[in-house]
């Protein structure tokens, strides 16, 4: 038998471990629903149940997307988490202790995330200090600022035109928060499959030299990335301060791992060995769907924190797993 034919013959298998390898945690998510809700068919198979579950994991789900442009471009931030709590703090400092209007507020929350955007872009790009330390550092000062601006105290009382713009309408059940979150999806993914800016997204985060040999812009598409990062991850501050109806300058970092999780576990889905939005989206809903199961089953608050930890390692793990079989395949 030659050569072509024995590759012919093994590449409708490659093809159908790939197909499964698109589809494979939507699966394990269903299966998931399947065995809590055979555990609590009442409480857990419950459409409010769901409803909530898609609100309340919005701002994680933003973030998660934020997370993955500068990824997608190589460079790590650190900071969606800070930013996002910064974001929601200058909604409630502003709005409820300034009395500022709310619209005026939201435009000056998102121009905080550019700021903080563009201040890791300078740092990253043209300091050339690693992304990982800046970001780290911008996050300890930004969670300083958050504690300085609110006396590290909840502001409550946010504009109600808020809260009823993200969690007060409904559709087919569902809070508006969660279809925000959504719509951002969609425009990520048209961007990355099908524009040159996606694509110049892509070819910098595989190679920067080659890129730049080709012709692209690496350092304004990185300053770009970035930027873009910290005005999603503000826009998922404000998600966050309409879902509570308040200020709170602690709980938004908690936001930072599960985020990071869901996206490396949605660089296996999908479209696996890429970060992608959609398999981001349904990354987080698959680590919502688990951690509201055991909360359900009574189980004890720390092993979240253990769900979370274990998945972002074994997303990491399969992620770049994947990645190196996929740059094998091409070579």
């Amino acid at each position: 038998m030659t050569t072509e034919a024995v590759a012919a013959e093994a590449k409708p298998a490659v093809n159908y471990r790939r197909a499964f390898e698109r589809v494979a945690l939507i699966l394990v998510w269903l299966a998931i629903i399947a065995i809590f809700g055979a555990i609590m068919p009442r409480s857990f198979l419950n459409w409010g149940n769901f409803s909530i579950l898609f609100a309340s994991y919005a701002p994680a789900a933003l973030l998660a997307l934020a997370i993955i442009v500068p990824l997608t471009a190589g460079d790590y931030d650190l900071s969606v988490g800070a930013t996002l709590t910064v974001s929601s703090c200058v909604i409630g400092v502003l709005n409820v202790w300034a009395g500022m209007p709310i619209l005026l507020v939201i435009l000056m929350a998102l121009a905080a995330g550019l700021v903080v955007g563009l201040v890791n872009a300078f740092f990253i790009v043209y300091v050339r200090i690693p992304s990982l330390v800046v970001t780290l550092g911008t996050t300890s000062l930004m969670t300083g600022i958050v504690q300085w601006m609110t006396n590290s105290s909840t502001i409550g009382g946010i504009d109600n035109a808020l809260i009823m713009a993200v969690v007060g309408g409904r559709l087919f059940g569902v809070p508006y928060a969660f279809y925000y979150t959504l719509g951002v999806a969609i425009v990520m993914s048209y961007v990355f499959d099908f524009t040159p800016l996606g694509r110049r997204l892509l070819f910098v985060g595989r190679g920067r030299e080659v890129a730049r040999l080709n012709g692209i812009a690496v350092d304004r598409v990185r300053v770009g990335a970035l930027a873009v990062s910290g005005v999603l991850s503000a826009a998922a501050g404000v998600l966050y301060a309409g879902v509570l109806g308040s200020a709170d300058p602690y709980s938004g970092l908690n936001f930072l791992l599960p985020a990071f999780a869901a996206a490396f576990l949605g660089a296996t889905t999908i479209l696996p060995g890429r970060f992608n939005p959609w398999g981001a989206l349904v990354a987080v809903y698959f680590l919502a769907t688990g951690i509201t199961g055991l909360t359900m089953l009574g189980i004890p608050l720390w092993v979240t924190n253990v769900f979370n930890g274990g998945a972002l390692i074994l997303a990491v793990t399969i992620s770049q797993l994947t990645r190196g079989r996929e740059a094998s395949d091409i070579g």
